[in-house]
C-alpha cells in the first residue's frame, strides 16, 4: 500500500467512522473505485483505532468521570452506586452482543459479507430503517434516562454494523432515536457505546497482522490511523453540532443514492 493510498483511506475512515454512512463500506468502495485492491478488514479495524483516539480526545472529561466511577463501583462493591457508575456499566454491558457475534461471524464478515452487493442492500436497508427512526422517535429522552433494557438494545444494534454498509454509528443512532433519546443524545451515547469494541477489535487485528508491522504496510497503517484520528475528531464536533438543529435526512439520501449506484455500476459491471 503507498503513502498516497494511506491517506486516503486515513480520510475516509475518519469522515465515514461517525458519520452514519459506514466507515467499512466506503473503505470497500473507494478502493474498488479507483481500481486499488481491498485493503481488508483487518486494515480497516486498525485505522478505527485512529477514530478511537479523536472519541478519547473530544469525549476525554466523561470518559474520565465513567472510569473513576467505573472504578470505585468495583473497589465498593457497588456497581450501581451513581448514575456515572450505572453508565460504565451500561457500555461494557451493551458491548457484549458484538464481541459474541463477531467472535462468532469472524470468518464470513472478513469475506462474503464485503461483497459490494451485500455492502448496497445494508445501505439502503439502513436508511430506511433511519427513517423509521426519524419518522417515528419522539426524541424527548436524554442519555441519563437510559436504562439496562435500553443499552442492550442499542447494543444489539451495534452487533449489526458486523455487516459492511450498516455503519455502527448509523445502527446506534438508529436503535437510539426508537428508543426516543433526542438525536444529539443517541450519537453521544453511540460515540461512548463504541470505545470498548474499536480498542477489542484494534488491539486483535494488530496482533493478527504483528508480523507485517515492521514493513511497509506498518507504515502506511501508522499514516492511517494519524490521518482517520485528525479527521475522525473533526467529523465528531460536526455531527454533534449537526443534530442539534438538523435530521438524519441528509444522510438517509446519500445512503439510498449510493446503495443504488453501487447496485447499477455492478450491474453494467464497471465494479
Amino acid at each position: 500500500m503507498s503513502l498516497l493510498e494511506a491517506i486516503v483511506l486515513g480520510i475516509v475512515q475518519g469522515l465515514t467512522e461517525f458519520l452514519p454512512i459506514s466507515s467499512t463500506a466506503h473503505l470497500r468502495i473507494v478502493p474498488a473505485l479507483l481500481g486499488w485492491t481491498d485493503p481488508g478488514a483487518g486494515f480497516t479495524a486498525i485505522t478505527q483505532i485512529g477514530t478511537l483516539a479523536a472519541v478519547f480526545i473530544y469525549f476525554r472529561r466523561d470518559i474520565a468521570v465513567l472510569g473513576r466511577a467505573f472504578v470505585l463501583s468495583l473497589v465498593h462493591m457497588r456497581p450501581f452506586e451513581n448514575d456515572d457508575a450505572r453508565m460504565a456499566w451500561w457500555i461494557m454491558f451493551g458491548t457484549i452482543p458484538i464481541g459474541i457475534f463477531g467472535l462468532l461471524f469472524k470468518d464470513v464478515i472478513e469475506t462474503d459479507f464485503r461483497s459490494l452487493h451485500v455492502i448496497a442492500g445494508s445501505l439502503i436497508v439502513l436508511a430506511l430503517l433511519l427513517a423509521g427512526a426519524e419518522r417515528y422517535g419522539k426524541r424527548q429522552r436524554e442519555i441519563s434516562s437510559m436504562r439496562l433494557w435500553d443499552t442492550q438494545i442499542i447494543g444489539l444494534a451495534q452487533a449489526l454494523a458486523l455487516i459492511p454498509g450498516a455503519s455502527r454509528s448509523g445502527t446506534t443512532i438508529t436503535a437510539g432515536l426508537f428508543m426516543h433519546l433526542k438525536r444529539e443524545d443517541a450519537a453521544r451515547f453511540s460515540f461512548l457505546l463504541s470505545i470498548p469494541a474499536i480498542t477489542l477489535s484494534g488491539v486483535y487485528q494488530l496482533y493478527q497482522l504483528r508480523d507485517q508491522l515492521l514493513g511497509d504496510l506498518g507504515v502506511a497503517l501508522v499514516v492511517a490511523v494519524a490521518v482517520s484520528a485528525v479527521v475522525g475528531y473533526l467529523s465528531i464536533a460536526f455531527l454533534l453540532q449537526y443534530l442539534r438543529t438538523h435530521s438524519t435526512m441528509l444522510f438517509i439520501i446519500y445512503r439510498i443514492a449510493l446503495g443504488s449506484l453501487i447496485l447499477i455500476l455492478l450491474a453494467f459491471d464497471v465494479l
